[in-house]
């Protein structure tokens, strides 16, 4: 969604004419991102609302692609390992996921996703590939490019980003 008057949608000229050197460009660039965030964020609480789970269950699935040590499902979320246990004990307690012994460590306990939990996931990567506004509204070059502008200013991009650029494309030609 593009706020009138916010700049986002304005073409590169009309940015460069009004930017003369005083920041403007950078303070619309920093409007841009916070509207975008919010309009993802407010997508994945529609989501989840939606199917009936928390919002942060939603991170966790898409951060669980195989059976993982909860150590290191914690550093993929940015979250302290209490929560980890806490969004294991409910992911379990709906049937989504198990807990198990690491076969290579048993002192170690790791997380797999049920038959259940891998559809929901299923689900879930789904209806958010399907609602990226960049798949909307740009072409697969175009969201090639943005990947690189991204990966050249976001450190660890690149670990999930080949999902969603080689992703079957809605929108825009691509």
């Amino acid at each position: 969604m593009v706020i009138p008057g916010s700049g986002c949608g304005d073409t590169e000229a009309q940015v460069t004419a009004r930017d003369s050197g005083t920041g403007q460009v950078d303070a619309e660039i920093l409007d841009c991102l916070a509207e975008l965030i919010g309009s993802l964020i407010g997508r994945a609480d529609e989501i989840a609302q939606r199917l009936g789970v928390p919002t942060f269950f939603l991170k966790a699935l898409q951060r669980m692609d195989c059976p993982m040590a909860m150590k290191d499902l914690g550093q993929r979320m940015h979250c302290d390992p209490s929560f980890v246990t806490s969004i294991a004990d409910m992911l379990e307690k709906r049937g989504l996921a198990t807990r198990e012994s690491d076969p290579a460590d048993r002192r170690v306990k790791r997380i797999a996703l049920t038959a259940a939990g891998l559809e929901l996931k299923q689900q879930v990567d789904n209806e958010i590939l399907a609602s990226l506004p960049w798949r909307q509204v740009l072409d697969t070059g175009e969201r090639a490019h943005l990947l690189g502008l991204l990966r050249k200013i976001v450190p660890g991009v690149r670990e999930v980003s080949e999902v969603l650029v080689s992703a079957p494309g809605s929108g825009a030609s691509g």
